[in-house]
């Protein structure tokens, strides 16, 4: 083994340690509500839930998160703890016709907004990854079908796409993201071949709207007809989504075959790692615009995960030795990053957070970033075996 596998696999090691034995217990432990259901939103630095309204893309991570852990044989209750989300939430979030609500406020009531393609994404890969390759829940599996029909009758959009954002007049790349995200999930676990047609749509519509022809960046925010939006917003680009699309499409080109979209993905990586890291500070950066100027020096905990992820994935499929080992370099960089955000006084939480300034915003631990989190140790996981499918 040589030194740039070596340092990984001590970061691995580390990792993979503090999730298993602080991580996954105090966010059952405490983090799940076991009196009212689900999941809380945030536990405080002393390890205590915050009371706030519970947004349904919360609860699905949070079942996804479980999943994942009775994936990796975590010694604890994953299965209950996976249970109990699901039947949270789709006792109070699913809605009768197949929808699932955005979020319930803190009195229980469901959100008064009609649900976000945000949410129905998670939704979808919440429940793709509980049935599991074992087909261990196969009552999901109608669920995830008429919620998947749902979306092709009422959500098209007219120029491709699907519709259901904050703002119905900004169109967003990142909800389609996770929307292909969980169609790859469901074609791991399903024989219907509707998954790989909605995966295969969504990666074809990424590639011909959401990143630019001219440098190949991705962007994040569109009119109806999937042109940048006007302004400011239309150029905004997050460091964090490169390296998450790099590592989505890299999984979808070695399935399909397409050697074009690995150079795509491959793209989109170094447009992160080139212009969306402060080398200073040894992380991610929140968000640039297209002509790679920063726009936000914050760091957030997720775009560590994603650049630590994208990393693995390229390095498991890269032949070149010189290039994979440069792969690994970043993925141990994306590593420390990420481990700076889990120091805290309550072992298992982590910050959000940090300024341009290299100070951490005071604010709870938000059980949100649990899904990116724990998606990445996945990867790291397994990081020698293999591209990841």
């Amino acid at each position: 083994m040589n030194d740039v596998d070596g340092d990984l696999s001590l970061l691995r090691e580390r990792l993979l340690n503090w999730l298993m034995k602080d991580a996954l217990p105090i966010w059952w432990d405490v983090g799940a509500d076991k009196a009212g259901g689900g999941f809380h939103e945030a536990l405080d630095h002393a390890g205590q839930p915050v009371v706030a309204d519970r947004r349904a893309r919360v609860q699905a991570r949070q079942i996804f998160t479980y999943a994942v852990a009775r994936d990796l044989g975590w010694a604890g209750p994953s299965q209950q703890a996976m249970q109990h989300g699901l039947d949270y939430f789709l006792g109070r979030y699913r809605r009768p016709d197949g929808f699932f609500s955005n979020g319930l406020a803190v009195d229980g009531k469901p959100f008064p907004v009609a649900p976000y393609l945000y949410e129905q994404a998670f939704a979808l890969l919440a429940m793709a990854t509980a049935h599991g390759a074992k087909k261990q829940a196969p009552e999901l599996v109608p669920i995830a079908n008429q919620l998947h029909e749902r979306l092709l009758a009422e959500r098209r959009g007219q120029a491709g796409g699907f519709t259901g954002f904050v703002d119905d007049a900004v169109y967003q790349s990142d909800p389609h993201m996770h929307l292909f995200e969980a169609a790859m999930a469901w074609e791991e676990v399903s024989s219907d071949p509707h998954w790989a047609r909605l995966a295969d749509e969504v990666a074809e519509l990424c590639l011909a709207r959401f990143i630019t022809r001219d440098r190949g960046i991705l962007l994040e925010y569109f009119d109806a007809t999937w042109a940048p939006a006007a302004g400011a917003m239309g150029a905004l680009v997050w460091p964090g989504h490169q390296f998450e699309w790099a590592g989505l499409l890299e999984r979808w080109a070695l399935k399909r075959g397409r050697e074009d979209v690995r150079k795509v993905a491959r793209r989109l990586y170094r447009i992160g790692a080139d212009h969306g890291i402060d080398t200073t500070r040894g992380v991610a950066l929140f968000e640039l615009t297209d002509e790679m100027a920063v726009n936000d020096s914050k760091a957030r905990l997720w775009a560590q995960a994603e650049w630590l992820k994208a990393a693995i994935i390229l390095a498991r499929s890269e032949k070149d030795e010189a290039v994979r080992q440069a792969y690994v370099a970043d993925a141990a960089a994306g590593a420390r990053s990420l481990l700076r955000f889990f120091e805290m006084p309550v072992a298992g939480l982590w910050r959000d957070k940090l300024t341009g300034e290299g100070t951490w915003i005071d604010e709870p631990a938000p059980a949100s970033s649990f899904y990116h989190i724990i998606d990445s140790l996945r990867v790291l996981a397994a990081w020698q075996a293999g591209p990841v499918k």
